[in-house]
């Protein structure tokens, strides 16, 4: 999922808020999940470094990448909240 269709995600959520048809999100809901995705990422990466098997590093990479793009949307929306 690209920048632009995560910034339209955000933009139907806030109609649901102002609908009254969801909760709002807080900025420390949103800072407590990226940390859980830093410290996965960070166990990937430690994981990654210690796997012989070339396939197993192949699938753990590919996990490496889809965290790092969370990473990267949570920061994201944390800016847009704040």
């Amino acid at each position: 999922m690209g920048l632009k269709k995560l910034a339209a995600k955000v933009e139907d959520y806030n109609a649901r808020l102002e609908s009254g048809k969801a909760s709002k999100i807080k900025p420390g809901h949103v800072e407590k999940v990226l940390e859980k995705l830093r410290l996965k990422a960070a166990e990937l990466e430690a994981e990654i470094a210690t796997t012989p098997s070339a396939d197993k590093k192949a699938r753990l990479e590919g996990k490496l990448a889809i965290a790092r793009t969370h990473i990267t949307r949570a920061e994201w929306l944390l800016k847009e909240l704040t």
